[in-house]
């Protein structure tokens, strides 16, 4: 098999495709795609999402220094991508896009109620990068969806069917590979 020499680029892929939503000083609210979000720290636990700084969310985050993260699904598919092609400036998301924001327990940015996890984060340091600004933050407050839960109380997040982006496309995550450390478990 041989190699083909790219451009240099962000070749890493899939990434999640989250929807982030934010509020403004003014109370305003917006709903923006993003699919450069991931996780930083366990302890404290910590979020990372980076913005082009001329979105329209971006000046709320920056005016706050607060956001959610909430994850999308197959059925939030049209939705998500809804968000990510159209402006706050022009239009109002929430309502365009079906989708229900609920006051969030810490943070101004409400969560969107269709989402089955919203983690609430507080930004501790931008950096500006480029392209985009990277948010590091700090998450303060998750909300996840009961019906995904079972009764040993754990989350079963693929029973949502995530999405994740790749290369301008959105796909439907496969079948479970394997759990951590399978390839080093013994065989019974």
């Amino acid at each position: 098999m041989a190699k083909i020499s790219f451009k240099p680029g962000n070749m890493l892929y899939p990434l999640p495709a989250v929807m982030v939503s934010v509020a403004g000083q003014d109370g305003k609210t917006n709903i923006i795609t993003i699919a450069w979000a991931g996780t930083i720290c366990t302890n404290p636990p910590m979020a990372s999402i980076s913005v082009r700084p001329s979105r329209y969310s971006h000046h709320m985050i920056m005016e706050t220094g607060e956001f959610v993260i909430n994850l999308t699904t197959a059925d939030l598919a049209y939705a998500t991508d809804y968000c990510g092609v159209r402006s706050g400036r022009d239009v109002d998301k929430w309502k365009e896009a079906k989708l229900t924001p609920v006051k969030s327990d810490i943070v101004r940015a409400p969560y969107i109620a269709e989402s089955p996890v919203n983690i609430e984060c507080r930004v501790v340091e931008t950096k500006q990068l480029g392209s985009h600004d990277l948010f590091l933050a700090e998450v303060v407050a998750v909300h996840v969806d009961d019906q995904y839960m079972d009764e040993k109380g754990s989350f079963h997040l693929e029973q949502t069917r995530p999405i994740v982006y790749s290369h301008g496309a959105y796909y439907d995550m496969g079948k479970k590979l394997g759990k951590f450390g399978y390839s080093v478990r013994k065989k019974s």
